[in-house]
């Protein structure tokens, strides 16, 4: 009499069972996967720092809308809000402040405005090209306009703006 043998006819069951568990798992295929895999891998440094302003305290000292202009906020993180400014419709710019607390080197983004001999309602300013100009407020939080392409904001028209900011209200936030 012919005994069943279990070992033999279990073990292809289960080597297909693995197979079939193992193969149907979902694959990262996203070009970022790798580069995600090694930051989080390695002791990376946050991208956001963990003492940052909320993106939602910036909102209130953006310049109030005025008569042919129009403000939309676009982006609020933790350490960065940004709105753009529309005239009849059309963005001219966009507007920006952010906490350089989230910079890996802090210190690095107020060395910049170290040397500048320009100042902007009592703050340093630099100018970033010819369509950019930001002010440091509180050797701290950067505030930033930046003209979008085929507007023709003036250096005096960027410097209106950044004016325009709540930067009192904006250096005593803590």
């Amino acid at each position: 009499m012919n005994s069943f043998n279990w070992r033999k006819a279990i073990a292809p069951l289960l080597i297909s069972v693995l197979i079939f568990v193992t193969g149907c798992q979902p694959q990262d295929t996203s070009p970022y996967a790798a580069t995600q895999k090694e930051s989080t891998e390695r002791a990376a440094q946050p991208a956001v720092a963990k003492d940052a302003t909320q993106g939602s305290e910036f909102n209130k000292f953006f310049p109030k809308p005025v008569a042919g202009y129009e403000r939309v906020f676009v982006q609020e993180k933790k350490g960065f809000a940004q709105a753009k400014l529309n005239q009849n419709k059309k963005e001219i710019a966009k507007l920006s402040v952010s906490d350089t607390k989230n910079l890996p080197e802090p210190t690095d983004a107020a060395k910049k405005f170290e040397t500048s001999t320009e100042k902007i309602a009592g703050y340093p300013a630099v100018d970033v090209g010819a369509n950019q100009t930001s002010i440091l407020v509180a050797n701290r939080y950067q505030v930033t306009i930046r003209q979008s392409p085929g507007a023709t904001l003036t250096k005096a028209d960027r410097a209106n703006w950044l004016s325009k900011f709540d930067l009192t209200g904006l250096s005593k936030l803590k």
